[in-house]
């Protein structure tokens, strides 16, 4: 029995790889700004949208991306009135996003919709949402690709950007809109509850080999798209959570590579 035999696998196989990519993207500014729980922060606002769309009867995604950009734009917002103290906006957004999806869960009506979500359930996504992750995520590659130069600048040292000439507060701004529509569109392939993971868990392998800024970000994106495929084919055979698999064996393949490196 081929997993390509069935149209739900491939459409999940080409949305997996899809996200696989961008999602190491984002994770590398991440891990090197040290901020890590961006990803949680966001991740949580992703569910209250996914909420607001359920609600509304209208994309549960669309509602995400949405909240989520409003929710950087505001994190942003508050990371320029305590400079210095990231974590302060960031347990600020995480706690509207918690507070947000905690209210409106009690008008969520279709809970086996809702845990699809938290979990993930990538072989079960909707014509709709299917193009419109590949529209959102190809426009998220193109971005990052365009603005790689200065992302990587700021990722490391935003005062040494700024003598370089370049528009940090603008960077900024726009690596939260992406990282919040990265997270978004990723809500229903990997879930909510483990996005923050699949962004960091292909950095850190990537980080084993010492390989430099741009060979790191590349080599993320592989290995994200190694767990992503092993993930959904073991999924798809033992009959177990697409999102789930594919987290856990990135942390075996990081395992390996630690011992290794040891």
């Amino acid at each position: 029995m081929s997993i390509f035999a069935y149209s739900y696998m491939v459409k999940a196989l080409i949305v997996g790889i899809a996200i696989s990519i961008i999602i190491p993207f984002m994770g590398v500014v991440v891990v090197n700004k040290k901020i890590s729980i961006i990803g949680d922060a966001l991740s949580h606002v992703s569910l209250a949208g996914v909420m607001l769309g359920l609600i509304t009867s209208t994309s549960p995604i669309l509602g995400a991306i949405i909240l989520c950009i409003v929710a950087s734009l505001f994190l942003e917002f508050i990371r320029t009135k305590f400079p210095g103290y990231q974590e302060i906006s960031t347990a600020i957004v995480m706690s509207t996003g918690i507070g947000l999806a905690s209210i409106l869960s009690g008008f969520v009506k279709k809970s086996a919709n809702f845990e699809s979500f938290l979990f993930g359930s990538i072989i079960a996504i909707p014509d709709f949402d299917f193009y419109l992750i590949l529209a959102v995520a190809l426009i998220v590659f193109v971005v990052f690709i365009y603005f790689f130069k200065d992302l990587m600048y700021i990722s490391f040292d935003e005062s040494s950007a700024r003598l370089a000439g370049i528009n940090v507060d603008r960077i900024n701004l726009i690596f939260m809109i992406l990282i919040a529509i990265t997270i978004s569109v990723s809500a229903r392939t990997v879930g909510i509850l483990i996005i923050s993971s699949l962004m960091v868990i292909p950095v850190a392998c990537a980080m084993q080999f010492k390989v430099g800024y741009v060979k790191t970000t590349i080599l993320s994106s592989i290995f994200g798209i190694i767990f992503t495929i092993l993930g959904l084919v073991l999924s798809f055979y033992f009959g177990l959570k697409p999102g789930g698999t594919i987290v856990l064996i990135g942390v075996l393949f990081l395992i390996i590579l630690l011992i290794k490196n040891k």
